[in-house]
Parts: structure tokens; sequence; C-alpha cells
């Protein structure tokens, strides 16, 4: 059987250059032959026209192959560079993988991912996140809700602290609160329980389906809502503040509790307050409000009445939740702290350590709630 004729283009061009060459070298010895004849009739003259078009024709040919082989040689040598400096081509898009839960997949309802998801969120993890496992066991043994804790007074009364909020940060026309996803939790003094009920809100809000939750460890003086839950702290808010070249998306710390991440409050610094409310800060909240339009953000803040710290935060974050402990507080205190954080419009409370006796217990033995304007 003969060979099937090679109609690659490479190959078309490369042969009509043959005959171009073959061609010459046949014309020559006519063309010799025309001027010793020294006569030339008309029909020798139109051979002679048929030939110089052919010509033409041969040398666009070889213009072509040569064109391009300088082509492939090109796109050879930009393939060797990418190799040399480490680029690797386009992966498939088949074989990416954009996320360790696969979509449709159900998830468990405790909102605690297994161990075989977890571990496969740590090995897809980029360099710009980290990760850290959560003692569940523990939160739940310190009075902490837990997605896998069977309902009780707790997480009942959080789910009705956390509605009014989710409504506010959530609005939508003339009932949009701006930055109304960031939410500062503060309280009058310390030991008031605003760290405990802000933990509380956080893993209450990571409950919702279509919701996440980003809780930042803003108490600079004295940080305490990581080291409650067991968290290495890190490099964090503090430190992108300072450093326009570090992201805050490299300091978030993500966890095995569905829809929860936590932001370190970072380095110390003796200028926390006018730092908070440089622009730089206005800038990054902004950005976090925007990049997450899906995510509530809480600050666990300074007491307002201990620090200026909840005053600067205030001036950036459209809701406040105000942590009262209950026969401690007082009137003038709570006044006093309102005012200082009276560029927030939304303010909102939570009456902490409440004991309600006999039958006309509404909540827990330990505290209660009040949520308003």
């Amino acid at each position: 059987m003969a060979e099937a004729e090679d109609r690659r283009p490479g190959s078309l061009l490369e042969r009509a250059a043959m005959q171009l060459k073959q061609k010459q070298a046949q014309d020559a010895p006519s063309r010799d032959e025309d001027k010793s004849a020294g006569t030339a009739d008309d029909a020798s003259a139109g051979e002679e026209e048929r030939r110089a078009r052919r010509r033409r024709l041969l040398e666009r040919a070889a213009e072509q192959l040569r064109l391009q082989q300088a082509s492939d040689a090109d796109e050879e040598h930009r393939a060797d560079e990418a190799v040399k400096k480490g680029q690797a081509a386009p992966a498939d898009p088949a074989d990416q993988v954009a996320s360790t839960e696969k979509p449709g997949e159900e998830q468990p309802a405790s909102g605690i991912r297994p161990a075989a998801v977890r571990a496969a969120a740590r090995q897809g993890a980029t360099k710009r996140s980290r990760y850290q496992e959560l003692d569940v066991d523990r939160l739940r043994r310190l009075g902490f809700i837990t997605p896998d804790a069977a309902p009780g007074t707790t997480s009942e009364e959080f789910r009705i602290i956390k509605r009014p909020i989710l409504l506010n940060a959530f609005a939508k026309g003339k009932h949009r609160i701006p930055n109304g996803n960031l939410v500062l939790v503060t309280s009058c003094r310390p030991g008031d329980g605003k760290t405990f009920c802000t933990i509380n809100l956080a893993l209450s809000i990571a409950l919702e389906q279509d919701v996440r939750v980003l809780l930042i460890d803003a108490d600079f003086p004295k940080p305490e809502a990581l080291r409650t839950l067991g968290i290495t702290a890190s490099k964090g808010l503090m430190d992108a503040v300072l450093d326009p070249d570090i992201d805050l998306a490299d300091c978030m710390i993500r966890t095995n509790v569905r829809n929860l991440t936590v932001l370190p409050a970072g380095r110390q610094h003796n200028l926390t307050p006018e730092l908070l409310t440089s622009e730089r800060m206005g800038n990054l909240l902004t950005e976090i409000s925007r990049r997450y339009p899906d995510r509530i953000v809480l600050f666990d803040s300074a007491p307002v009445l201990a620090s200026s710290i909840a005053s600067a935060l205030s001036m950036h974050t459209g809701q406040a939740a105000f942590v009262v402990e209950a026969e401690r507080t007082t009137e003038q205190q709570i006044r006093e702290a309102l005012n200082m954080i009276a560029s927030c419009k939304h303010i909102g409370f939570i009456l902490n350590k409440v004991r309600f006796l006999g039958p006309d217990r509404r909540f827990g033995a330990y505290y209660g709630y009040a949520y308003g304007r």
C-alpha cells in the first residue's frame, strides 16, 4: 500500500520550496538556449510569463515556509524560558479542586468538619492562610455554644440576640446600615463578661447556613478571645495596620468550626488608639466589609471605661453590642460609656449574669439579654 500523503502545512511548504529550486535549475538552460537562438515568438513569450508567475508563486510559498519555521522556533524559545523560570502550564480545569467540600455534598449537622475533610483542608491551604483546631469538648465544658451540643438555654438566648444583629447587617434599601456587618462588642468595665458573650455570639452566628463570621481579638491591651478559644496568637490586625505589605488574609486563622474564622490582635503598640483611627485602619475595615459581604465581623474590644480602644473602633463599625453586668454596672457608667462610642449609631445591649428565681425564670441561671437601639 502506498504511504498516505503528508498534508501538514510544513510539509507542503517544504515541497513547494524544493519545486522552486528544481524549476530554477530547469529554467536556466532554457534561458541560455533562448538567448543563443536570438528569437522569441509570441508563444515563447507567453510561456516565459507563465514561468515567471509560477516562480513568484513558489517564492511566496518559500517565504511562508520561512516565516512558519521562525514562528515555531520562537514558540519553542518562549516555552524553554518559561520552564527555566519555573512557570507551569495552566492546569486542566477538570484537574483543579476549588474546595475541599464538593458541591452538593451534605455537610455534617454538627457544623464540625470530619477529620478527613479537615486534613484535606490543611493540605490544600495556601500560604496565605492558617488552620487551627478548636477543642470543642473543652469549649462545651466552659459553657460555650458548640455545634454538636443539644439545644439549651444558652444557645436559645444567643439565637435571639443574634437575630436583630443579622437583620441590621444585611438590611437592604433605605434600611441599609453602612458597615452594618462590622459589629463592636464592648462593655463598661473588665469582668462584665464581654469576651464570653462575644465568643458565644460568634459561635451562634457560625451555625447559620448562609453567613460566615470573623472574630477579631481587638482588646489590644489585654487580648483574651483567642486564648480562651485555645488558639496560639500570631501576627494580626495591628500588624496589617502597621505594614501595608501585610494582607489581612495572611493573618486570618481558619478553624474546624464551619463558618468561623478568627483574627489575632497582633503586636502591641503604644500608639494603638491613634493607629485605629488612621486612614489605613479605615481602609482595612472598609475592605473587610466589602470583600466579605456574607460575613459578620465581631470585634471583641476593650471595655469602654478602661481604654480608648472601643471609642476608636466605634468610628468604623456599623453596630455595637454593649454588654452590661446585672446588679453591678450602674446607670451612670452606662451613660458615660455610651457617650464615648456615640459615633456608632446602632447600639444594642446584652444584659449578662442575670439570675432568674422561681417559676418565672426565662433564661439561664447566669445571664439574660436585652437588645435594642
